[in-house]
């Protein structure tokens, strides 16, 4: 029976991929989150089981009986659902397989980190030096040797190592590569030990060979669905310039992909976690960098946090108009009701007139203990999985987020049809 469920919900949700595309000019016409993939009239958003594991698992309250009032649907495609590397929850990360899910799933818009190769083609990766965690190159004799850091095991008390980036390799030979689920075991022996380190929480069921695309791929993929973007130029783990490529220049040509296939910028999220190249595209590519996304990681130390939060205005200032802090950075704990509120980033940032992004829901395991890295600043008032929910509806409700990342879209789906997002 469990064999036959999981089969079900695969077949479902792979069978986007079989749906005839849209042959749109690249203008797009879903301007609205609950407008897209007009060009497939039968097209059948599925969330199967987990929102409403989610549902039944929160507390009793008026948010619990709201969702539960729209247990039937009906689900709907929405733009405030960024589907964070596809669905890594379940299917390996930037793979035709994981934008296909996402798509299924009612993602408006699906993410694409851009990193370069060795003959400064762009492709899609979470970061330029993962291939060895990412992909099954450690496998393969022939570019194994071409890595880095080849594979050395664990021996004596040291962890096992690898690096192999994209950097490393031409785009012809990254499209031989075999995606697989994100992980490693640092103390592996042999290269198949070290393969599997998948994460407790996610599952290797659909880790047979991810489809790893390039990022004109990707381009042509989700445009023929009628779908946005959200391209993250990965920062890079080279010396710059990489043999005469610049940072302006893998900026530019992030950029000139979705010009040379006439994507209009209003489709476009272009993000980065480097402040300059955001000032790049605002100065040089103005029409898609009035959307461009400055990822935050300021937050992430206590200093840093304080420092972002007085120096939104100047980011506001040098036109800046949108901002995306890990969601943990967003709330915080009202000492005096126990309740979940506004953090003073959140406060700043509308008070600066800027728009919120945040990253990425879905990627922290069971909540049983009081979350992980995401959950830290509200870690006291959650205590099972179904609490998720309730973070999202403050930083939907009170925070005002606009668009939000996650590595299983059909848990943000469907809040966003719930409350009509």
């Amino acid at each position: 029976m469990h064999a036959l469920l999981a089969s079900c919900l695969f077949l479902t949700l792979v069978s986007a991929a079989i749906i005839p595309k849209r042959t749109g000019t690249g203008n797009g016409s879903n301007g609205n989150g609950n407008q897209g993939n007009q060009g497939n009239r039968n097209f059948n958003v599925q969330l199967g089981p987990r929102p409403y594991y989610l549902v039944d698992d929160m507390d009793e309250g008026p948010l619990k009986e709201k969702l539960q009032s729209c247990s039937e649907g009906p689900f709907k495609v929405s733009d405030f659902v960024f589907a964070h590397r596809g669905a890594p929850l379940q299917f390996p990360e930037h793979t035709n397989e994981s934008y296909s899910a996402a798509r299924r799933m009612g993602a408006g818009a699906i993410e694409c980190d851009v990193a370069f190769t060795n003959d400064k083609q762009l492709v899609c990766r979470h970061a330029q030096c993962d291939l060895h965690t990412t992909t099954d190159i450690l496998n393969r004799t022939d570019l194994a040797d071409k890595c880095t850091t080849p594979f050395t095991p664990a021996t004596n008390g040291t962890r096992a190592k690898a690096l192999c980036c994209t950097s490393d390799i031409t785009q012809a030979e990254f499209k031989t590569l075999c995606g697989k689920m994100d992980g490693f075991n640092p103390n592996a022996t042999t290269v198949a030990e070290y393969l599997d380190g998948t994460p407790y929480f996610r599952t290797d069921l659909y880790s047979t060979c991810g489809t790893v695309l390039t990022h004109n791929e990707y381009i042509d993929l989700v445009n023929g669905w009628d779908l946005k973007f959200t391209p993250e130029l990965k920062t890079p783990e080279v010396e710059m310039p990489f043999n005469g490529y610049t940072q302006q220049k893998y900026a530019q040509d992030m950029i000139d992909a979705y010009k040379n296939a006439s994507i209009e910028p209003s489709r476009v999220w272009a993000q980065s976690f480097l402040a300059d190249d955001i000032f790049y595209w605002i100065e040089n590519e103005p029409e898609f960098g009035a959307q461009a996304v400055y990822l935050d990681s300021r937050v992430d130390t206590v200093q840093g946090y304080a420092n972002a939060t007085t120096t939104l205005p100047d980011l506001a200032a040098r036109g800046v108009q949108i901002v995306a802090p890990a969601f943990f950075a967003l709330t915080k704990v009202d000492n005096a009701t126990g309740a979940i509120v506004p953090s003073e980033y959140a406060l700043a940032a509308k008070a600066a007139g800027l728009e919120i992004v945040t990253w990425s829901f879905e990627r922290s395991g069971w909540l049983k203990s009081g979350g992980d890295y995401y959950y830290q600043y509200v870690k006291s008032v959650i205590n099972n999985d179904g609490d998720m929910y309730n973070v999202l509806d403050v930083l939907v409700q009170q925070v005002g987020i606009t668009h939000f990342f996650s590595d299983w879209p059909a848990t943000l789906t469907y809040y966003a049809s719930c409350f009509g997002l």
